[in-house]
């Protein structure tokens, strides 16, 4: 992939597969606003991407990314294990 959009595209079939597999662990006020900041940053990069706006669909879909990622570290997520490796776990 040697361009933003087409970094986004990768980026986003991965986020689909997070999205579509996530176990919620916890549904505390901490493990809840890390999902809803997590899937409303995935929302708007899908909405940058419509408008061609390639640069901010993929800060979105990394800050999307982060949420999750960070989610997994602190217990309010799990995700099946071929998905792990794509996270910072250890």
């Amino acid at each position: 992939m040697d361009n933003i959009e087409e970094r986004f595209l990768g980026e986003k079939k991965l986020m689909d597969n997070v999205f579509a597999s996530l176990i919620k662990k916890s549904e505390d006020k901490q493990a809840v606003e890390f999902f809803d900041m997590s899937f409303n940053y995935y929302k708007d990069a899908q909405f940058f991407y419509e408008k061609g706006d390639f640069v901010r669909a993929y800060e979105g879909i990394v800050i999307s990314w982060s949420y999750i990622d960070a989610g997994l570290k602190v217990g309010f997520f799990g995700l099946p294990n071929d998905l792990l490796p794509y996270f910072t776990l250890e």
